[in-house]
């Protein structure tokens, strides 16, 4: 069933599932499904860092976004002038 949850949060790259498949892994007896879990941890790692790398990118092009909203912004008084 653990098997069968991590092969699905894997394939949907669904970052919550595997962190909750992760907080509760079963002993796991039986040679083929440690193989099996073995491999699919590894791609969840995979998976995990690309997500990350990704997210990173998408922060840098954010603030590099940000960073030219206010390159171009008119600088205004915050002031209220009320005598001009």
């Amino acid at each position: 069933m653990w098997l069968n949850k991590l092969k699905i949060a894997v394939i949907e790259k669904n970052p919550n599932a595997l962190d909750k498949l992760l907080d509760d892994i079963p002993q796991l007896k039986n040679p083929k499904e440690i193989e099996e879990a073995t491999y699919l941890l590894k791609e969840a790692t995979v998976l995990m860092n690309s997500l990350k790398d990704q997210t990173k990118a998408s922060m840098k092009q954010i603030k590099k976004n940000l960073d030219f909203l206010r390159s171009t912004d008119i600088p205004t008084s915050k002031k209220l002038d009320i005598k001009s």
